[in-house]
């Protein structure tokens, strides 16, 4: 570190000492990092160009460990019984993350499809069955419903994959994702983000989320709302949950709002399937520091867990889902900072631009 950022370094730590930020820690200083940064494991998006929509699978075909929790109760998803820890399957050749409702697990038929073209799947005999778990968001109230992910698209996205820098915000299984759709105010876009941790023993732990919640997104380091319902004014941001404080939206007056937000984590850690169900289930804490409310009636929230198992040496359960809590919740932030505008869902950038600098108001 040279003299001029240990200098900052220091006047930072003497803020806080301070309490210039609330007593609490500056907000999370989102590092590049992706989670591809899992050696081998590869990501690709489709994004249909007629409306926002698309999907975005996550493959490593040499076959991952895998396991999934479901949180939300309104959940659309494939396979996810097969990665139960008590059956058969231990592997996935991929995860299908998408939009379009429960149309867009068509999707996974593609992916399904190219796999088998790469020989990548669980042996049966002379040939392959791939393992392609998948999970949807409700995306159809953006744009013509009739236009959502298919098979073409799943397979587009696998044509799509590839290891290092990917992108994110409004692409893939996040280009119709939108957030804030409770408690009365205007809804802003979402849309997907990835993040990772590495450790310097060479562990690495990272996450993808498509962000498309009732709730609002909270930077868990300040507890500050950066994105969600809007004002009617649209110059800050309802809280929600002030607002079940004080009595709004306690009675159910028409239907709730469609959501869900799914991703995965990954880590090259070696884990049997029942502890990659254990760092699913913790991976989910990260969801709920950065959405609130999260895993609601009317979501469908799931979190699918991968291990690669290329580092050899044997690592903490509780301690890499800890890890994995953090990507998510890193990952959240950069799905919506990532996010671009679309008509009648205005971006955390597009905010900024238009009203310059948004108050995060303080979340409760």
């Amino acid at each position: 570190m040279n003299r001029r950022a240990f200098g900052i370094t220091l006047a930072v730590a003497a803020l806080c000492e301070r309490g210039l930020f609330g007593g609490r820690r500056p907000p999370l200083q989102l590092m590049e990092g992706f989670i591809t940064d899992v050696d081998g494991i590869k990501v690709g998006h489709f994004t249909d160009s007629r409306r926002p929509t698309g999907c975005t699978v996550i493959l490593y075909e040499k076959g991952a460990v895998t396991s999934v929790d479901v949180r939300g109760s309104a959940p659309g998803t494939r396979e996810t019984d097969l990665l139960n820890p008590t059956n058969l399957v231990q592997q996935t050749q991929a995860i299908l993350l998408t939009g379009g409702s429960a149309y867009g697990l068509d999707a996974a038929t593609g992916v399904v499809r190219w796999l088998e073209e790469h020989n990548a799947g669980f042996k049966v005999g002379t040939g392959v069955v791939p393992i392609v778990p998948a999970a949807v968001l409700f995306d159809l109230n953006v744009g013509d419903s009739k236009i959502r992910p298919n098979a073409d698209s799943g397979y587009k996205a696998c044509q799509d994959a590839k290891s290092g820098r990917i992108e994110e915000g409004t692409i893939g299984a996040g280009a119709g994702a939108t957030i804030g759709k409770s408690g009365g105010g205007r809804p802003m876009k979402g849309g997907i983000g990835t993040a990772s941790i590495k450790l310097p023993n060479g562990i690495v732990v990272g996450a993808i989320v498509a962000v498309n919640c009732v709730g609002n997104v909270i930077d868990p380091k300040t507890g500050k709302i950066i994105a969600g319902a809007r004002t009617m004014d649209g110059k800050g941001f309802q809280d929600i949950i002030e607002g079940y404080r004080s009595g709004r939206g306690i009675e159910q007056l028409g239907e709730p709002g469609r959501n869900t937000t799914i991703g995965v984590v990954a880590t090259n850690a070696p884990f049997t399937k029942v502890e990659m169900r254990k760092i699913a289930e913790m991976a989910h804490d990260g969801m709920a520091r950065a959405i609130n409310p999260i895993h609601t009636m009317a979501d469908g929230d799931t979190i699918f867990a991968m291990s690669t198992g290329t580092f050899t040496v044997r690592a903490d359960i509780s301690a890499i889902g800890a890890l994995a809590a953090e990507a998510v919740s890193e990952a959240i932030l950069r799905a919506v900072k990532k996010a671009k505008s679309v008509p009648g869902y205005p971006s955390f950038g597009g905010l900024h631009v238009a009203v310059g600098f948004m108050p995060a108001f303080k979340h409760n």
